[in-house]
């Protein structure tokens, strides 16, 4: 890829109150990835790119995430165990202990900026302790030209500094890491982790306050992708679900692999310029795109090297959550710029660990709210301490944790947009098949691409009776054939051989839907609640 020349230009950060600092304002990767390996912070991996360790914290750290609570957030915000409320003043004094631990330090700053639609720019500065935490900045937000850093003005500002410990009797945190967002001062303070994506989903939350409250614009955390004629397709999604991997298809455009905004006149627009992808068991036989997008300027989490600095992607010692960022422009088939016209399709992706989600569903106006409100997806044994069997997991919105308004202002303006352009709206089970976790079989990859592929193409058709069948439990149209799928495929109750633990096992997660769903029905229409399972008992 082509490197921006180091700017020249020297920024002083008295006015954060960082003092006598040696600031290092606008480094390229190059010089940020040689200044890690310098530092032993990093390696460089067999294909050129950095691989780091992020310490303590290796994944997000919700119960350490914050918002001052004040006169623009106190009406506005959804306040609760997802959104923690934070004193001000205990900001300012958190504040001041962060800028004083930087000051007389070499810091790494950088400018860039968020959302690529020009009518919602968001510039940023970026300021972090780490080299390799200013290269992630650099490859996951967009990057100004060197005309438009000549007088860039930041409008909000990410402080990072994983080194400093915070005192929960004296700061008001919960333990000695934090994420916390201040809308009236437009700062992100993140302290006590290494963990990059604080960083991204700092600037994310932001943005899903901002836009709607101020732009009449819906923040998403999706993936989406455009095709030869000009259609876009969303794909929501938890981790592990798929969104990146089925968003990255080599016959259409990526727009971007996970946080995007719809506007009010129809267009979809990435929010950021790179990609940040899980690489557990990455092959380039399956996901080729990424796999070779691995290379000088990426930056790689919490992997496992051999002594020639090749990638085991399969060994998960340190975490699960293995990660690689790298510049959207390391992917060949990408939307220049990174938005979209024209949205026809929209994919909600869970990976159901009970078996029981067909492999893919068309979703009625009312059914889209209501799934998009619960957010449902699966862990499984292994992936979190005390897991010995499937559990159901919800996260609103297929992103609750970076949700800083209620739920359902987000459906309402989902389902708004919804009808205003006509989308279609597909439920895709990317989980198992022919009986639960420990019973089944993961759905293969290659079938569920035959399914994306099959609504893209228009290869489904419209929703007749003929063609699709009303899920018994869920209420849902399956399709009753697809090119490129075995039909038994697509009847989740035919592969299971056995219809009594099916029904079972289908209505104990029904069960868990309207359990979930509970502390949204006073908040919802009638026309949501109408959406979830049908309330048959066994």
């Amino acid at each position: 890829m082509t490197y921006h020349n180091q700017v020249t230009k020297t920024i002083s950060l008295e006015q954060y109150g960082i003092k006598n600092a040696t600031v290092r304002y606008q480094l390229d990767p190059k010089e940020l990835h040689n200044i890690t390996i310098e530092k032993k912070q990093g390696v460089e991996t067999s294909t050129g790119a950095l691989a780091v360790n992020t310490g303590e914290f290796t994944g997000r750290s919700p119960q350490d995430r914050f918002i001052v609570k004040d006169e623009v957030t106190h009406d506005k915000v959804w306040w609760g165990p997802i959104n923690i409320p934070f004193d001000p003043d205990n900001f300012d004094k958190l504040y001041d202990k962060v800028v004083n631990y930087l000051s007389n330090k070499e810091v790494f700053v950088r400018d860039s900026y968020a959302c690529s639609d020009k009518d919602y720019k968001l510039n940023i500065r970026v300021i972090t302790e780490f080299p390799w935490s200013n290269q992630f900045a650099y490859n996951m937000f967009l990057r100004p030209s060197e005309k438009e850093l000549e007088h860039f003005q930041p409008e909000w500002t990410v402080i990072n500094a994983p080194g400093f410990m915070a005192d929960p009797k004296e700061d008001g945190t919960r333990q000695h890491n934090f994420a916390i967002l201040n809308f009236s001062k437009k700062i992100a303070l993140i302290g006590g982790t290494g963990y990059t994506g604080e960083i991204k989903k700092g600037i994310f939350s932001a943005l899903n306050f901002i836009l709607p409250v101020y732009k009449n614009t819906l923040p998403m955390h999706c993936s989406a992708n455009v095709g030869k004629d000009g259609d876009t397709a969303i794909f929501f999604g938890l981790s592990g679900t798929g969104k990146t991997t089925l968003s990255t298809d080599p016959n259409r455009s990526l727009i971007g692999d996970d946080e995007h905004g719809w506007t009010k006149e129809n267009t979809i627009f990435n929010f950021e310029g790179g990609c940040y992808a899980k690489v557990i068991n990455l092959s380039a036989d399956h996901e080729p795109e990424i796999y070779n997008a691995i290379k000088p300027g990426a930056i790689l989490e919490n992997v496992i090297l051999d002594s020639n600095g090749q990638v085991d992607f399969a060994d998960t010692s340190i975490t699960q959550n293995t990660r690689v960022s790298y510049p959207i422009d390391h992917i060949e088939n990408i939307q220049k710029p990174s938005m979209g016209k024209n949205p026809k399709n929209i994919f909600f992706l869970t990976a159901d660990a009970f078996g029981v989600l067909p492999p893919i569903s068309k979703l009625t106006p009312s059914q889209a709210a209501y799934h998009f409100i619960s957010g449902y997806t699966a862990k499984v044994a292994g992936t979190e301490a005390g897991v010995i069997e499937p559990q159901p997991s919800f996260s609103a919105c297929f992103g609750a944790p970076f949700m800083p308004l209620h739920p359902t202002e987000y459906a309402d303006m989902l389902s708004k947009k919804m009808k205003e352009a006509g989308v279609n709206v597909w439920l895709v089970n990317t989980g198992w098949t022919g009986g639960p976790y420990g019973v089944g079989t993961r759905m293969k990859l290659q079938y569920t691409r035959a399914m994306i592929h099959a609504v893209l193409n228009g290869d489904l058709g419209l929703y007749t009776y003929d063609k699709y069948h009303i899920h018994s439990v869920f209420g849902v149209a399956q399709p009753r054939e697809c090119p490129g799928v075995p039909t038994r495929v697509l009847s989740p109750r035919a592969t299971w051989n056995n219809d009594d633990a099916y029904y079972k096992t289908a209505f104990k997660l029904t069960n868990a839907f309207r359990e979930n769903f509970k502390k949204y029905e006073a908040y919802a229409s009638e026309e949501i609640r109408r959406g979830g399972p049908q309330r048959y008992a066994f």
